[in-house]
């Protein structure tokens, strides 16, 4: 789903306007960058968190060439499912 159709769809739930709504999903997703950009991590109850992770430097293999080269340390984003989620999503049909 494309941001147009979740402010769509949002605006269609609530019954607000779709500029409320874009304003409210843009401050959302600022929120949350906030949060994790000051190294907190983020719960949503039944949905999920997010957090940031250190991924370890690595040794990485061209396996064409057979060269090798490091790749340093790094920070990600993380979204772990919560269990309501996950109960949800196990029982979509494949």
């Amino acid at each position: 789903m494309k941001q147009k159709d979740f402010i769509e769809e949002m605006t269609r739930q609530t019954g607000l306007s779709e500029s409320n709504v874009l304003n409210l999903s843009e401050q959302t997703c600022s929120i949350i960058t906030e949060i994790l950009t000051d190294g907190d991590a983020m719960a949503i109850q039944g949905f999920g968190s997010f957090e940031v992770k250190k991924r370890d430097e690595r040794i990485s293999v061209n396996p064409s060439t057979g060269k090798k080269w490091l790749i340093p340390p790094k920070l990600i984003p993380v979204f772990k499912p919560g269990p309501t989620l996950k109960e949800k999503i196990k029982h979509l049909s494949i």
